[in-house]
């Protein structure tokens, strides 16, 4: 049975094809051939085809063994750092005293 790849929004969409050129940019720019960054990340050459072109079907461990090998690795600790929404949410949230039983 085929493998069912859930849909993507076109806003997500955008930013995968977005992403895919810039490995492929990073890529060329290290005058590396696709073959030999999928031999290195231990990936199948239609993988990482697959991921220049931004195709959601990659997974996230393709993607990383991918940026290690480009030495970009340290990028992906920047994804979801910043959490200005989740944050507001938190402090509405511990508006008032806290609750439970008081200390005499």
């Amino acid at each position: 049975m085929p493998k069912r790849t859930p849909p993507i929004f076109p806003a997500a969409a955008e930013r995968l094809t977005a992403l895919g050129a810039r490995l492929r940019a990073a890529r060329l720019r290290r005058r590396m051939t696709q073959a030999a960054l999928a031999a290195r990340a231990d990936v199948s050459l239609p993988t990482l085809r697959k991921l220049e072109q931004g195709e959601g079907s990659s997974s996230l461990a393709t993607l990383l063994r991918a940026m290690e090998v480009l030495g970009l690795d340290h990028d992906i600790d920047l994804l979801a750092k910043e959490d200005e929404l989740g944050r507001r949410l938190q402090d509405i949230r511990q508006v008032g005293a806290p609750r439970g039983r008081r200390k005499p």
